[in-house]
């Protein structure tokens, strides 16, 4: 006999699965509607993506995967299925502007040279003589001579990346999150959520050793309360965020020359905190 019941276990996890993404989506759809940004807009990207994922993960090992089984394995009608295939891919690389300011910023915040006593990033002058630090140099040790240092320069100053006082220059902040610059957040918003996403789409499927993924929750907290705590993330959380980042460049300097070396790794922290309305019991 069939199972039919909404208690078995089977309809248990599905229900559950389904109240996970729905709460996922909440987010999404007020940052979509802030931009009015409509339904039948999201409704298409959510196709092409569906017809994507389908076609690069469930492929089936020696034969073609035609429009046919995609549309099974999506549910999206075979017309669609053929427009999308067709359809230029969005292009997936990193920004230029941002992977060369991570890059810079990595190194800045890492290496000895560029630190104070303290291990804080030096206050460096524009230029300076031959083998002494400087902006210029670092730039340059970063990017060789593909990339003009003033032209990094101009844009981190509209990002307020750093800041500029008599020709030295002052990191604002201690990891590239730009307070300014609408496409370089978006990116790091697509990027940090989606590596999150598929961190926690592979615990819940079981698919081999779980990836790290831990959190501290507690409510009925005061307004000062939660200044306290995002006071100690903000300290604790930034402090082993420089320490992972100072292994990894030394890491990636020993990697980088052997090409079978392809992993990535995003590690990354976050707080959040907003009013709940209690429920009567």
């Amino acid at each position: 006999m069939s199972k039919t019941n909404d208690t078995t276990e089977d309809s248990i996890l599905p229900k559950t699965l389904m109240n996970a993404v729905r709460k996922v989506l909440r987010p999404l759809v007020r940052l979509l509607l802030n931009y009015r940004i409509v339904f039948p807009q999201l409704s298409e990207i959510i196709k092409s993506v569906y017809v994507e994922v389908a076609d690069e993960e469930f492929r089936l090992e020696n034969k073609n995967q035609t429009d046919t089984r995609l549309s099974l394995l999506t549910g999206i009608h075979r017309k669609d299925i053929k427009r999308l295939r067709n359809q230029d891919a969005t292009d997936k690389k990193t920004p230029e502007n941002v992977d060369i300011s991570t890059r810079i910023i990595s190194k800045w915040i890492a290496e000895k040279r560029y630190l104070d006593e303290n291990k804080k990033p030096l206050v460096l002058p524009l230029s300076a003589a031959k083998n002494k630090v400087s902006f210029e140099a670092l730039v340059q040790d970063v990017c060789k001579q593909d990339i003009r240092p003033r032209v990094v320069l101009d844009e981190w100053l509209r990002l307020g990346v750093v800041t500029l006082t008599n020709e030295h220059l002052t990191l604002n902040t201690e990891a590239f999150i730009p307070s300014k610059g609408f496409d370089e957040k978006a990116f790091f918003f697509g990027h940090n959520i989606a590596d999150h996403v598929s961190a926690s789409t592979h615990n819940l499927l079981e698919a081999g050793t779980p990836y790290f993924e831990r959190c501290v929750y507690y409510d009925s907290l005061s307004e000062d309360s939660i200044k306290q705590l995002e006071a100690i993330i903000e300290t604790k959380g930034m402090e082993a965020l420089l320490a992972v980042n100072e292994l990894a460049i030394k890491l990636r300097a020993k990697d980088i020359a052997n090409p079978m070396n392809n992993k990535r790794i995003n590690i990354g922290l976050y707080a959040y905190h907003e009013s709940e309305v209690k429920k009567n019991d």
